[in-house]
């Protein structure tokens, strides 16, 4: 898949680090902030280590959709985003992804030399999809139940997979209605966004339902509460469940793997595609293969 004129093999696993321009991101919010200041010198400099590390994506984030997060004015979202973005384009030979939901912002961020939406939201934003057609960019399409916000205030499914791919058939239609190529789409089931423990890990269990889709997978759990949860950790000390969920993800059918901790996960997917490949690992640029 092309993103921006950076070609990108997805039968083989991807690796996407986190970006996150924001100060209040559930994580690392703040670590890129001097002065309450955005440091785009400090979001460089991490970018370089992702890259240096085996990242193919940097996901570059400039409003937060953790649970209770408040809202981001656009002018406030795009003098976020945009300036990183260019920085970005402008140092480092990969892929850089937009994980916005806000037409202004999709559009800026394309012309900035982003290479894929990331929208948690599916494009459901009104003028979201247009502005996203009007790219020609690759996008990935989240499933969420409700909104960021209040999204885990008691969630509810009669049927997780049934609704999930429900959700996923209708978007994937809206797409195509405006232009959007089915080809150019990427699907994210969504963990933690509206799904309770017990979702989550049925969701990651049975996740090679949506390989029926027959598009690539996205799948973001790094530190996520899922992991906190289950293993009764802190956000700093989930590496090693990160790592089990990652290998887990491959194992059930994902393309790109998005994660904090980029140098740990592109150790144990080259481990594990290896095995799944029956073949050597092989070095071509920053692919986990």
């Amino acid at each position: 898949m092309n993103f921006a004129g950076i070609e990108l093999d997805l039968s083989v696993p991807q690796v996407m680090g986190v970006v996150n321009v924001t100060p209040d991101s559930f994580s690392d919010g703040g670590t890129l902030y001097s002065d309450n200041a955005l440091s785009i010198a400090a979001a460089v400099d991490r970018a370089a280590q992702m890259v240096g590390e085996g990242a193919s994506f940097l996901d570059v984030g400039g409003e937060s959709t953790r649970p209770g997060a408040n809202a981001v004015s656009v002018d406030e979202e795009l003098c976020r985003v945009v300036p990183v973005i260019e920085a970005l384009r402008a140092r480092f030979a990969v892929a850089v992804s937009i994980d916005t939901s806000t037409p202004q912002v999709i559009t800026a961020a394309a012309q900035a030399g982003a290479g894929l939406i990331n929208d948690v939201r599916a494009l459901q934003r009104e003028g979201a999809l247009q502005a996203a057609a009007d790219t020609g960019l690759p996008i990935c399409l989240m499933h969420i139940q409700g909104e960021p916000k209040t999204m885990q205030q008691e969630p509810h499914y009669d049927d997780l997979f049934g609704e999930i791919s429900s959700y996923f058939a209708q978007r994937i239609g809206a797409c195509e209605a405006v232009g959007i190529a089915r080809d150019k789409l990427i699907l994210d089931p969504g963990f933690g966004f509206g799904k309770t423990l017990q979702h989550n890990l049925q969701l990651l269990q049975e996740m090679h339902k949506l390989q029926s889709f027959n598009l690539p997978l996205l799948v973001g759990m790094s530190r996520k509460s899922m992991i906190g949860n289950t293993l009764n950790k802190p956000v700093d000390e989930r590496l090693y469940g990160g790592l089990a969920v990652a290998v887990m993800a491959l194992e059930r059918g994902a393309s790109i793997v998005r994660t904090h901790d980029v140098a740990a996960s592109v150790d144990a997917l080259r481990m594990t595609h290896a095995v799944l490949s029956s073949s050597l690992p092989r070095k071509a640029g920053n692919a986990v293969n």
